[in-house]
């Protein structure tokens, strides 16, 4: 079973100002970021805008994604579908460009049929035919569903579903997953917002937007908390909350590729409907990183 330990990415998708896709700025993004002892990278998540790109556009940036991840680090796919035919064949796209691990955003549209037992047979049923291993994706705030710990915790049952990226933050439903799913079933915080309490009663790592401005705090927390040392850990949990929470939560999308602008890397444009951000947004945000990471 693949260790999921550590911190991953989940890397924006660079469009060019016509909103087509940018190979070349994925991997400049990538090799900037490697320069960090990251685990992984998520290609294709929420923050890639997936629900944005036609299933060739997918496949072209699975392609440039595994090409620029360097050998031995860990490449996650997202997948997720309305229906479980679509996500099965996403998933073994995905699985043909190299990726390591497939992350299955729940079907949501239906949302008063996608009971339990219907969640529960959509997940064992993509994981029977997805030729990579399956980490279910629980991100309430996206889909308007949040996946309870029963329904989580049947799903894990099946033995190519490794783990779960909880986006969701509630903890007691955390440690319920940690103390109850299958051996070696892998829990993953979704929000850099709750590294350090998702570390504490279990979790092995960590799926953050903030890691992509500022991998080196991300994995601050995490080596902190490894290390022991956890007065050094709440510090820099406490540090990463503010700026997290803004370009994550209020701000979204549009600001994390803002953010990566200044920093130096390439955000670029959004695909519409999102919108960039206004010029008074622009400057709480730099204002922001500049307190959080440039002291």
């Amino acid at each position: 079973m693949i260790k999921l330990n550590g911190i991953y990415p989940p890397l924006p998708t660079s469009f060019r100002n016509d909103e087509e896709l940018e190979p070349g700025k994925i991997a400049e993004n990538i090799n900037i970021l490697f320069g960090y002892e990251l685990a992984g990278i998520l290609i294709l998540g929420s923050n890639g805008e997936m629900v944005m790109l036609s299933n060739e556009e997918k496949k072209r940036v699975f392609d440039a994604g595994r090409k620029a991840i360097p050998t031995g680090k860990i490449m996650i796919a997202g997948t997720g579908a309305q229906s479980t035919r679509e996500t099965i064949y996403l998933s073994s796209m995905a699985s043909d460009s190299g990726a390591d691990a497939v992350l299955v955003l729940n079907p949501a549209y239906y949302k008063g049929q996608m009971n339990s037992d219907a969640l529960v047979q959509f997940y064992h049923d993509v994981a029977e035919r997805s030729p990579a291993p399956v980490i279910i994706y629980n991100m309430p705030a996206n889909s308007g569903l949040d996946l309870d710990a029963d329904t989580i915790i049947k799903a894990s049952e099946h033995h190519n579903i490794i783990g779960i990226k909880d986006s969701g933050g509630n903890l007691v439903k955390m440690a319920t997953i940690i103390k109850n799913a299958k051996s070696g079933f892998q829990v993953l915080a979704g929000s850099a917002s709750f590294l350090l309490p998702a570390l504490s009663i279990g979790a092995v790592g960590g799926i953050l937007a903030l890691a992509n401005i500022a991998p080196g705090l991300c994995l601050d927390i995490y080596n902190s908390f490894n290390e022991g040392n956890t007065e050094s850990a709440k510090k820099y949990q406490l540090a990463a909350v503010e700026l997290n929470t803004a370009v994550t939560r209020q701000w979204g999308v549009p600001a994390l590729k803002a953010a990566m602008d200044y920093l130096g890397m390439y955000g670029g444009p959004v695909r519409k409907p999102l919108l960039p951000i206004t010029s008074p947004i622009y400057r709480q945000l730099v204002e922001l990183i500049d307190r959080t990471l440039k002291k």
